[in-house]
Order: C-alpha cells, then sequence, then structure tokens
C-alpha cells in the first residue's frame, strides 16, 4: 500500500487521468481511494509516507536541457580555470581568471507610500505601488580567486559599456601586469563570438577570452555575485532617484570586496561528464 502511494506521488497527473500540472498531498489521497488502493486514508498519513522519502510532487524547478553538442569541450576550460588549471598546467601567480556580464534594466522604484519597520509578531511592510524613475545596467567583473568585485553602471549595455568595465579592470593592478587575465563571458551581444575575441586581444594582448556555452549562465560565477546583489540590495526596490540606486550599487561593491572570501565551487569536469552521461538518449530512454 505504502508503495503505491509513493508510485501515486511519483506519476505524472496526465498519467493519472487528472487535469493538473501538479499533485497535491490530498489529491494523491484522493486518487488512492478512488482506486481502491486504501478504503480510506487521511492527508496526514500520505504527507507522513512521502515524507520518509523526501517526495514533494507538488515542487518543481526550471532547466533548460543542454543542446550544444560540444557542451562539455566548451564548459570544461571554465571548470578547470575555477580548479586553477589551463591547459593541464596550474595557473601562475601573475595569472588570473575574471567572470563578467550585465545585470540589465534595473528600475529605480520610488515607493507611492512609506513603508514600515518590522515590529513584535508583524514583518517589515513594503508599498506596493511605485512610481518609475529610470532604469540602468550593471556592469559587474567578479575575480574568481581573489573575491574582488569591479562594478560601474551605465544607461545601456552594449560594446562600448563592456569595453569601459574591461579598461576599469585591465587597468589595475594586478591585472595590468599579468602575464594572461582570462575573461569568462557568456554569448551576449555585448561580448560574443570571436569577434569579441579580437576587439579585446587587440586592445589587451594579454586578455584571453573563454565563452560559456550557450544557455549555461549557471557556470559563470559572476552570476552567483548578481543573486547577492539582487537579495542584499534590490529587494524590495525603494530608490528615489537613478543616482541614489548607482550610488547604492557602487557601494555595495566596495563593501562585498572587502568583506568576501572565494566562492565554494565544487562542480568539475567529472561532475559534468556524469550530468551529461546522464542526459544522454540512452540514459535517459533506460
Amino acid at each position: 500500500m505504502v508503495v503505491e502511494i509513493k508510485a501515486l506521488a511519483c506519476a505524472r497527473p496526465a498519467e493519472l487521468g487528472l487535469p493538473l500540472a501538479r499533485l497535491s498531498v490530498a489529491e494523491i489521497a484522493r486518487v488512492a481511494v478512488a482506486r481502491d488502493i486504501v478504503e480510506a486514508i487521511s492527508v496526514t498519513t500520505v504527507w507522513r509516507w512521502l515524507s520518509e522519502d523526501a517526495l514533494k510532487p507538488w515542487r518543481y524547478r526550471s532547466w533548460i536541457f543542454p543542446r550544444d553538442p560540444e557542451f562539455e569541450c566548451k564548459a570544461g576550460p571554465i571548470l578547470d580555470l575555477y580548479a586553477g588549471r589551463w591547459q593541464g598546467e596550474q595557473l601562475r601567480p601573475d595569472e588570473h581568471v575574471v567572470c563578467a556580464d550585465e545585470k540589465t534594466s534595473i528600475q529605480a522604484r520610488a515607493r507611492i507610500h512609506p513603508g514600515s519597520a518590522p515590529g513584535p509578531g508583524r514583518i517589515r511592510r513594503v508599498e506596493h505601488e511605485y512610481e518609475r524613475r529610470g532604469a540602468l545596467a550593471y556592469l559587474a567583473a567578479w575575480d574568481v580567486h581573489r573575491a574582488r568585485v569591479f562594478g560601474r553602471c551605465e544607461p545601456s549595455t552594449g560594446i562600448a559599456p563592456f569595453g569601459r568595465l574591461v579598461e576599469q579592470v585591465m587597468t589595475q593592478e594586478p591585472y595590468a601586469s599579468a602575464r594572461r587575465v582570462f575573461w569568462v563571458v557568456d554569448n551576449g551581444s555585448s561580448h560574443r563570438g570571436a569577434a569579441c575575441e579580437a576587439r579585446l586581444r587587440e586592445r589587451w594582448p594579454t586578455i584571453t577570452v573563454v565563452h560559456t556555452p550557450v544557455h549555461a549562465s549557471w557556470l559563470n560565477q559572476v552570476e552567483i555575485f548578481f543573486s547577492v546583489v539582487q537579495r542584499k540590495v534590490l529587494d524590495p526596490a525603494e530608490w528615489p532617484s537613478l543616482v541614489a540606486l548607482e550610488a547604492a550599487l557602487l557601494a555595495f561593491g566596495d563593501h562585498y570586496s572587502a568583506i568576501a572570501a572565494p566562492f565554494e565551487w565544487r562542480f568539475t569536469r567529472l561532475d559534468l561528464h556524469r550530468v551529461l552521461a546522464a542526459l544522454s538518449p540512452v540514459a535517459l530512454a533506460a
């Protein structure tokens, strides 16, 4: 009986003839009774049985299936850089790894009415309605091994704004005198393809551009920093002007550089190979 109910929880609603996207504990209990698996059962009992195997059929997360046939070949070198290696050799002290990207269309939102501070038995309240006071783009570069942030705000993204971020980093030490500086970027229009590599290498000969595979933003460590910015600075958004928003973003970058440690990145080439092998057509069909 327990096994049958757990099997129901692992089934798709369509397989059970239900017009639902997800199953709840109550719905699993109803299906179990309707199919004569049990004569009667409480929601609490179903919940307890599912908890034994950490089954939560009402939860889901989105993901993108890797469609690039060269995904492993493109992602592998990035994972090596995070581990301090390049083409089988350890990085030297004068070689650095920088991840960069843009966070676009950040709105300065001025709340119509002031919020209230938290109190006993009451969480902080933030007014729902707001006025838009403009938007900007936040460009950031994250030094993977030195845990240092470089950021700037621009009216919009593009080749020229990204070039200014690169200059901001490459004109400072230790990057200005480095033997090599690896820049990990995605395939956005500001830094896409061979044209980006040629453009940056012409201006900065020590730069090596490493592109992530398409739809693999999780490989770029600066996205972790952006998630920190979202939680620590932007939520809930309450800025009277673009000037105030820009000042807050830049101040947080300085603050974070002073207290940050390198991210504990543990995903390796071997982990990647195992994941992709499990997603192979043969494995999925099994």
